[in-house]
């Protein structure tokens, strides 16, 4: 396959890559996320990927961004495209458990509860008018934005918002093997509870079920007027969908070949059923010789932190696919 399954035809000036910093009570499910050692310490995996990604070196704890099994997280690659192009990454602080160590836009939200128990997002409806300022604010400093995420247990709540919208969705994992039936019983109960309480508006589903990133990145995208590419997997999908849900233009996502060959979750389908645009970007980590970064293509992590939409960046910025894989290659083979 191509590097982009499409060529890519956006002209711009001034462009700019910014992450979204999320936390959801889900990811301490046991079982529900891989982003971290631990289930509590996906808690801390937001700011972590920050801190790698603007310095090159996770500095509030010990170890290396690799998982267990040697496979390295998405972080290393968004870090290897910000070095590569030169862009320094904006960092965007939806709801957080942990106080961040770099330099953070704050919309002032909060970690998200269990959906299963009581409304997840009390301040939905405020944090998407922030985000609306949020992207207003960025239109007059960039005509281009490529807009990633870090939520660990963010693909449960996609999954809950997706079905609550009325799409028949499934999603991806950053595990090898989708944990797909504790997900579907997350979501069952969550949304007993959901169509018991009445809601039904998009942003009180969110409310109800969603985690910080969602309302933050809607309303980034109904504020910005340049052009936006949402860079993520199926929880960009269910932003996409509260988009279309909030009678706003659909804006293009860009993944990686990873998350749409995961079987599990059928990414194609899903934006079909949408109608978003997804861009596919193949790293080929299987012909580089690092055994960590093949993981990918067995479907270990398979995106994250904007890691696709970062590679797309960089080639839009002129930098060939071998250039892009070198850099990557160099950047993982550091943290040994």
């Amino acid at each position: 396959m191509d590097f982009l399954s499409e060529k890519a035809d956006i002209t711009f000036r001034s462009p700019l890559f910014a992450g979204i910093l999320a936390n959801t009570l889900l990811s301490t499910v046991p079982g529900i996320s891989g982003a971290g050692p631990s289930p509590e310490k996906t808690l801390l995996t937001p700011n972590l990927d920050a801190e790698l990604i603007t310095d090159g070196e996770i500095t509030s704890t010990t170890g290396n961004p690799n998982t267990p099994t040697g496979c390295p997280t998405p972080a290393t690659i968004t870090r290897a495209m910000m070095v590569l192009t030169g862009i320094k990454p904006l960092f965007i602080n939806a709801g957080l458990r942990h106080t961040p160590s770099v330099p953070c836009l704050d919309a002032y939200g909060e970690v998200s509860g269990d959906p299963r128990t009581g409304d997840a997002l009390p301040s939905a409806a405020r944090l998407f008018v922030q985000g609306e300022r949020i992207g207003s604010f960025l239109s007059s400093r960039s005509d281009l934005l490529v807009l990633g995420e870090c939520v660990p247990g963010g693909t449960t709540t996609a999954l809950c918002l997706l079905r609550a919208l009325g799409y028949e969705a499934s999603v991806s994992s950053s595990f090898a093997t989708n944990p797909v039936s504790r997900k579907e019983e997350v979501c069952r109960l969550a949304l007993e509870r959901t169509k018991a309480e009445g809601h039904t508006t998009p942003l009180d589903l969110v409310r109800s079920l969603g985690d910080p990133m969602m309302p933050v990145a809607a309303g980034i995208a109904k504020g910005y007027t340049g052009t936006l590419v949402l860079a993520g997997g199926t929880q960009m999908l269910a932003v996409s969908a509260l988009i279309r849900a909030l009678g706003q233009a659909v804006p293009r996502v860009v993944t990686t070949s990873y998350v749409r060959d995961d079987p599990t979750a059928d990414v194609p389908a899903l934006a079909g059923r949408i109608g978003v645009h997804v861009t596919y970007v193949d790293p080929g980590f299987g012909d580089l010789g690092h055994a960590g970064l093949a993981r990918y293509c067995i479907g270990e992590v398979k995106e994250g932190m904007g890691a696709g939409g970062a590679m797309y960046l960089a080639n839009l910025m002129g930098h060939s696919p071998d250039a892009i894989r070198r850099a990557i290659l160099s950047t993982v083979q550091a943290y040994r």
